[in-house]
C-alpha cells in the first residue's frame, strides 16, 4: 500500500459549478493561450486566402488593424467581464437561461462546429507532416482525401492533439505557452524570408506587394476594406460575441485578462497573417503556381510545403506545432460541449469523442481550403446565442425579466430564447442568400437582433406567465 497518488483520467474542470479561487489563474496563462492559440495553424491558411480574394494594401493592413482592435474590445468588455461575474462554462449558464433540451440542441450544433474547425488544423499540420512522405498535397478545391498517405498522417496528428486536449485545461495551456514562441519566431522568420525573396527595400515595395488590389482569384471573392475589418472581426464570433470563451475567462482572477488577447490577435491575426500572405507570394511567383494560373485555376494553398520552402526543417516544425495549439482549445472546447450534454460521463473521454470527429473532419480537405467561408459561417450560427448571455447580463433588471428563468420556472425549453435565434438567424441568413450578401457583414445585425428579440419576448412570456 502507498500515498503516492495514482493516475487518473479524471479531470476536475467544473464543468456544473463555479471555477474556485484556489484554480484561478493570472493574465500570463490566458497571454500564452491565445498567443499560442492565434499564431497558429489557421494563419497559414487564412494569410494565403486574403492573398487569392484581390485585396488591395491599404485595406487588408488598416483593415486588419481596425478588426483585431474590435475583437480584442468585444472579449475585454463583454466576454471577460461576465466570465470573472459568474465563473461558469458557456454551456452550463445558458442552461440556466435556455433549460436543458434547448441548450442540449445548442451544444451539439457548438461541439461538431469546434470539431469541425479543429478537423482543419489538422489538416494544416498534415500538410507538414507528409513532405518526408512525398505525400500529394490538396489543392483549393479537393474536397475528399487525396490517398491512404494521407489518410495515415491526418489520423496519426487528430490522436496525438485529441490526448493532450483531453487531459484538461492545465494540459492546452501549458502547451500553448511552451510553443508560442517558437511559431511566432517561425512565423516572423518566414515573413523576412519572403520579404528578402520579393526584393522588398523598403516601406513603398512592402506595399506594392498588394498595391491597389487585382481581381481574385478563380473560385474567390474579391475582398473590400470592410470584407477585411469585418472578417476579422467577426472570425471568431464564436469565441468572443458567441461567449464560448466564458468556459476559458472563468478562470481568470480578474477582466483584465480579456486583454491578453490583444497577443494573438496582433501577433497572430495580423503579423502572421500578413508573413503566410507573403509566404504565398513568393509561391505564386513560380512556374508551378503559374501554371496553375494559366489554365484558369487558382494554385494550392499547403501550408506546410510554403514553410519549408521558407526555412527549411524548421518551417515543417512550425506548422506542426502551429495546428497543434489550435486544435487543442478547439478540441477542448468541443468536449465541454458534449460533456455539457452527457454531465456524468468523463470529460476525458467525450473529450476523446471530440478529437475524433475532429480528425475524421480533417481527413476532408476542405474545411481548411474554403477555411474564409467555414469561419464566417460558424460564427454566424453560434454568436446570437451569445447576445442572450450578454442581454440578460446588462439588461435583464432595467428590462424587469428573470434572470436565469429556465432554472428558476423549472422549465427545459425557453421558447423566447428560440424565437430570438431562429428570427434572427433564418432572417439574416435568408438575406445573405437572396441578395448575396457577405455572411459577415450580417453577424452584427443577427447578434443585436437576437438579444433585442430575447428581452422583448422574455418579457411578454414572461409576465403572460404570471397571470396564469
Amino acid at each position: 500500500m502507498t500515498n503516492e497518488k495514482q493516475p487518473t483520467l479524471q479531470t476536475e474542470e467544473f464543468e456544473r459549478q463555479p471555477v474556485p479561487k484556489s484554480h484561478l489563474k493570472s493574465w500570463k496563462s490566458f497571454l500564452g493561450m491565445y498567443a499560442g492559440e492565434h499564431a497558429a495553424g489557421t494563419e497559414f491558411v487564412i494569410g494565403p486566402l486574403f492573398l487569392t480574394t484581390g485585396v488591395s494594401a491599404f485595406d487588408l493592413i488598416v483593415g486588419l488593424l481596425l478588426g483585431n482592435l474590435m475583437a480584442v474590445l468585444s472579449w475585454r468588455f463583454l466576454t471577460a467581464e461576465i466570465a470573472v461575474k459568474h465563473r461558469l462554462t458557456l454551456y452550463y449558464q445558458l442552461e440556466k437561461i435556455c433549460g436543458k433540451n434547448l441548450v442540449t440542441f445548442y451544444n451539439v450544433a457548438n461541439g461538431i462546429l469546434f470539431c469541425f474547425l479543429a478537423g482543419a488544423m489538422i489538416t494544416v499540420s498534415a500538410t507538414a507532416v507528409g513532405i518526408p512522405f512525398d505525400m500529394e498535397m490538396p489543392k483549393l478545391t479537393d474536397t475528399m482525401p487525396n490517398g491512404l498517405t494521407w489518410v495515415v498522417i491526418v489520423l496519426s496528428v487528430g490522436a496525438v492533439i485529441s490526448i493532450v486536449a483531453a487531459r484538461g485545461y492545465d494540459s492546452v495551456v501549458k502547451a500553448a505557452n511552451w510553443m508560442a514562441p517558437f511559431i511566432v519566431l517561425a512565423f516572423v522568420a518566414c515573413g523576412i524570408w519572403s520579404l528578402g525573396q520579393l526584393g522588398v527595400g523598403s516601406f513603398s515595395d512592402f506595399w506594392n506587394i498588394w498595391g491597389e488590389g487585382s481581381e481574385p482569384f478563380p473560385g474567390q471573392i474579391k475582398y473590400t476594406f470592410w470584407h477585411v475589418v469585418l472578417w476579422s472581426w467577426f472570425c471568431n464570433a464564436a469565441m468572443h460575441i458567441g461567449m464560448s470563451d466564458l468556459s476559458v475567462f472563468r478562470y481568470a482572477k480578474t477582466a483584465e485578462s480579456g486583454w491578453t488577447t490583444a497577443a494573438g490577435m496582433y501577433v497572430g491575426h495580423y503579423v502572421a497573417w500578413i508573413a503566410a500572405a507573403l509566404l504565398y507570394a513568393v509561391y505564386i511567383q513560380s512556374p508551378e503556381a503559374q501554371s496553375f494560373l494559366s489554365n484558369g485555376e487558382a494554385p494550392p494553398v499547403a501550408p506546410g510545403p510554403l514553410a519549408y520552402n521558407a526555412i527549411g526543417i524548421f518551417g515543417i516544425v512550425a506548422v506542426v506545432i502551429a495546428g497543434w495549439t489550435t486544435a487543442n482549445p478547439t478540441i477542448y472546447r468541443a468536449g465541454l460541449a458534449f460533456q455539457a450534454i452527457i454531465p456524468r460521463a468523463s470529460t476525458f473521454w467525450v473529450t476523446i469523442l471530440a478529437g475524433a470527429i475532429a480528425t475524421i473532419a480533417g481527413l476532408f480537405p476542405a474545411f481548411a481550403m474554403k477555411l474564409l467561408g467555414f469561419v464566417a459561417l460558424y460564427g454566424f450560427i453560434l454568436a446570437p446565442m451569445g447576445a442572450i448571455i450578454v442581454f440578460e447580463h446588462f439588461f435583464a433588471d432595467r428590462f424587469g425579466i428573470s434572470r436565469n428563468y429556465a432554472e428558476r420556472s423549472g422549465i427545459s425549453f425557453n421558447v423566447a430564447v428560440l424565437l430570438a435565434w431562429g428570427l434572427s438567424f433564418g432572417t439574416f441568413y435568408f438575406l445573405s442568400v437572396s441578395q448575396d450578401i457577405f455572411l459577415s457583414f450580417l453577424t452584427l445585425p443577427a447578434w443585436l437582433t437576437c438579444g433585442a428579440l430575447f428581452l422583448l419576448l422574455s418579457k411578454y412570456l414572461q409576465n403572460r406567465s404570471k397571470k396564469t
